[in-house]
């Protein structure tokens, strides 16, 4: 399959005749221009009775606009039928290199498709990309591997943590284990407010999960991701913060997609450990959850067996597959992996320094990792 040229701003398509007649033809969307389509694409999406809200196309736009990377769109139409798409962003730094990722930040990415045929249809193309833009690999994260002969590589370390929701908060509680049952009671003894919003919120957030990535050894995104998810999410995306006194001490990011919510992004003190003050917020986020009517609430993915899985099993969570299947042209898919051995001196390092330090290097370096 042949693939254009492609300035910044522009469309490029190619075509593949099927058992039909009628070609399946992938259009290449990048820049700026492929916002118009967006719309388009959620139609499409929500033919699925069950979409996290980070598969929506619109992330191209927070990722664009909140950590500068360049999106681009594969869109297989058969006629006037969208027949599947695969949003991509190319990451790039001159410090890590260039990588053609579907999804950065997200749990979700992958082609989303009618059949597998066209899911080969847009890989095609995405590898096509991945060699114009002379990237180190190609990687989509999805939740089942796809047959392709372009992808021999894949991770499945990683699962999702899913918990299905009961219909009322006094149902939801009856099905928690005693001792979570406990913890929370004990967060609510400990003289915390939990308070929901927006825009309002984020300098709390920030706070938070800063301090906490900082004494995890990692470096932390920058406040304009968070207020670009807000600006394209208005209405589904809100921060929880639970404070002592004016102190927040837990913060979490919550995405309400159609009938899951996802929280991507979560932090706590250590030192506020003893008033349970994560226990209470995640309660608080199950709630919020089945308020809003949702059947499943997704912790996000963890490393079998770590430490954050146990912490979601233990609310009842399942795990479910996680398959990120690479593409690779140079080096190696775990070179960029935060448990490869290469990273350990700068993550105690990185652990040591101060947090407003952190808070300014840290977008910079981010940005640039898949």
């Amino acid at each position: 399959m042949t693939t254009l040229q492609l300035p910044l701003d522009s469309a490029s398509a190619s075509g593949r005749l099927r058992d039909s007649a009628r070609p399946v033809r992938v259009e290449v969307h990048s820049g700026v221009a492929l916002e118009k389509r967006i719309p388009e694409w959620e139609t499409f999406l929500l033919k699925a009775e069950e979409t996290p809200l980070s598969m929506h196309p619109g992330w191209l736009k927070v990722l664009r606009r909140g950590l500068g990377h360049e999106p681009y769109c594969l869109e297989a139409t058969e006629g006037d039928s969208i027949r599947g798409i695969l949003p991509l962003a190319f990451v790039h730094s001159w410090l890590f290199g260039r990588f053609l990722v579907s999804l950065p930040y997200l749990n979700y990415g992958g082609p989303i498709a009618d059949d597998a045929e066209v899911s080969t249809l847009l890989v095609d193309e995405a590898v096509a990309l991945a060699d114009k833009l002379n990237v180190r690999y190609l990687e989509l994260r999805d939740t089942k591997a796809l047959d392709h002969p372009a992808l021999p590589n894949q991770l499945t370390t990683k699962v999702h943590m899913r918990l299905p929701l009961a219909d009322s908060s006094d149902a939801m509680w009856k099905k928690l284990d005693a001792k979570v049952r406990n913890q929370v009671r004990k967060g609510q003894k400990s003289d915390l407010q939990v308070a929901w919003g927006g825009w309002d919120l984020l300098p709390e957030f920030y706070a938070v999960f800063a301090r906490n990535m900082r004494d995890l050894g990692t470096p932390v995104y920058g406040k304009k991701l968070f207020a670009s998810i807000f600006e394209t999410f208005p209405e589904r995306a809100e921060f929880c913060v639970v404070r002592q006194g004016k102190q927040p001490v837990a913060a979490a990011l919550l995405l309400h997609g159609w009938n899951v919510t996802e929280v991507p992004s979560a932090s706590s003190l250590r030192q506020f450990n003893n008033t349970n003050a994560n226990m209470l917020m995640y309660w608080h986020l199950l709630q919020r959850s089945i308020e809003r009517k949702q059947r499943v609430f997704d912790f996000g993915r963890s490393s079998a067996d770590g430490p954050t899985y146990r912490f979601k099993k233990q609310w009842g969570a399942l795990p479910s597959p996680a398959v990120w299947q690479y593409y690779l042209r140079k080096g190696d898919i775990n070179a960029m992996r935060p448990d490869n051995g290469k990273f350990g001196t700068m993550i105690r390092l990185w652990k040591r320094l101060p947090v407003f330090l952190t808070r300014w290097i840290g977008p910079r370096l981010v940005r640039g990792i898949p």
